[in-house]
């Protein structure tokens, strides 16, 4: 036990410090994410070496393999940032906590668990915010979207009745075509909170690696591509002798959700509660 204590608490310290970092900053620093994955494979391997066991060090090899498909797959989709995905990679060498790997797919599902729904609430509260303080400027966005995606709108529409249609003799097809009408509206609110809330225009002294180009930078005949990726330093060189100032997209702070469902999983995992009796 005394080894997933450690664990624990260096998992804490790390994901309370990107919390800080991150929603100061907007970026989790890359040192961060690969210390944690040094000391906790370096804490397994010790123990296992002690013990004359490597099991608890494999199971956090195929705890930080895992994570590292998830992160990737959560990158490449768009849903997070690098410094995100590249923590969520470092958590995977921590939540296994056993040397069990049915034991650690049940406490990886119990961290997935509250990562989700904290994830969705913490999403709308934060894009809510934004909407409030950035009222004008979104306003007129979402109607400059709307026009822009009128056509999704009424296929929405059209298709949602012919669903709404069957719902007369299968209930679930009344909520399905309840979602269905909401899908362009809450992608016309995405859309609108994210041009009208999150593009800064950033003074080129203050741009820092990981930050987004809001569009592609012409710079002779090179050109640097408003990425996924975010800016390297060799780009921001480039940037700094041409232009004084450019547009950034600044995205929202997503380490809090981190910090929030590993306290839920240490909850759940010192009561003794498992997915089956979630379930």
């Amino acid at each position: 036990m005394i080894e997933v204590i450690f664990l624990i608490v260096l998992a804490l310290i790390w994901t309370i410090f990107a919390t800080i970092v991150d929603c100061k900053h907007r970026i989790v620093p890359n040192w961060l994410n690969f210390s944690l994955i040094i000391f906790a494979l370096g804490l397994r391997f010790f123990y296992s070496l002690f013990q004359g066991d490597f099991d608890f060090f494999v199971q956090g090899l195929l705890g930080l393999g895992i994570f590292f498909v998830f992160g990737n797959a959560l990158y490449y989709g768009r849903m997070f940032a690098g410094g995100d995905a590249k923590f969520m990679i470092a958590l995977g060498a921590v939540l296994p906590f056993s040397e069990n790997l049915i034991v650690n797919a049940n406490i990886f599902v119990l961290f997935f668990i509250p990562f989700l729904f904290s994830g969705a609430f913490y999403g709308l509260v934060w894009s809510a915010v934004l909407t409030a303080r950035n009222y004008h400027q979104f306003k007129k966005e979402f109607f400059k979207q709307f026009n822009k995606n009128k056509k999704s709108v009424y296929f929405a529409l059209f298709f949602g009745t012919l669903i709404l249609f069957f719902g007369f003799f299968e209930t679930s097809f009344f909520y399905l075509s309840i979602l269905i009408f909401a899908m362009p509206y809450f992608y016309i609110y995405a859309k609108a909170v994210d041009e009208s809330c999150l593009i800064k225009n950033v003074k080129t002294k203050d741009l820092t690696e990981g930050d987004w180009l809001y569009k592609d930078l012409k710079i002779g005949k090179k050109i640097i591509k408003a990425s996924w990726g975010g800016l390297t330093k060799e780009e921001i060189k480039f940037i700094r002798k041409k232009f004084k100032e450019v547009k950034i997209r600044h995205g929202i702070p997503f380490t809090p959700v981190f910090l929030i469902s590993f306290l839920a999983l240490i909850s759940f995992y010192f009561k003794g509660i498992n997915l089956a009796s979630l379930i």
